[in-house]
C-alpha cells in the first residue's frame, strides 16, 4: 500500500516522492517555503557560456544564425547573444540540451565535443541544481585559418 499525503497546494503525492532526492531539486521540498523555477533562457545562457569556454570552439550556431547575430551585434545597443546555438528543454528536475558548435580547424572534434559536454553539464548542474540528462552536440562548421583574414578584411571595410 502506498502512503499518500496532501501537500499545501492540495496535490497528492507518495511518501517515496517526498523522500526522492530529485523531488527536492527544481521544485523544492513540499515542506519548503516556496518553489523555484528556472526559465529555459537561463539554462541556455549558462550552457552557451560554458561551451564557449572550451578550447577549440570557435563559435556557436549555424551559419545563418551567426550571420544574423553578426548584424545584430553591430546595431548600437544590441547585445551579443550568448545563447545562440543552444536549445534547452527544462522540466521540474531535469534538463536536456542541444548545442550547435563551430570548431577550429585542426582540433579533435571528438575531444572538443566531450569537453563541451562535460563543461556544460558541470556548469548547468552546479548553478541550477537540475539534473542534465543529455547534451546533444552538432558540429555545423569548421573554422579555417584563411577565413579569419577574410573576416578581418570585411570588418575594416
Amino acid at each position: 500500500m502506498t502512503d499518500m499525503t496532501e501537500n499545501r497546494g492540495g496535490e497528492t503525492e507518495t511518501s517515496a516522492a517526498r523522500r526522492s532526492p530529485l523531488a527536492k531539486r527544481g521544485g523544492g521540498d513540499p515542506g519548503s517555503r516556496g518553489r523555484t523555477t528556472i526559465a529555459d533562457g537561463v539554462v541556455e545562457k549558462i550552457a552557451g557560456l560554458a561551451a564557449r569556454d572550451v578550447d577549440g570552439v570557435h563559435a556557436m550556431g549555424s551559419g545563418l544564425s551567426r550571420t544574423f547575430g553578426a548584424v545584430r551585434d553591430r546595431v548600437p545597443g544590441g547585445a551579443k547573444s550568448v545563447s545562440r546555438g543552444v536549445k534547452v528543454e527544462v522540466g521540474e528536475v531535469q534538463a536536456a540540451l542541444d548545442l550547435e558548435i563551430v570548431v577550429v580547424y585542426g582540433v579533435s572534434i571528438a575531444d572538443v565535443a566531450r569537453d563541451v559536454r562535460e563543461n556544460v553539464i558541470t556548469a548547468v548542474e552546479r548553478m541550477t541544481g537540475l539534473e542534465v540528462v543529455e547534451v546533444n552536440i552538432a558540429v555545423s562548421d569548421v573554422k579555417l585559418p584563411d577565413e579569419e583574414e577574410e573576416e578581418q578584411e570585411r570588418r575594416i571595410q
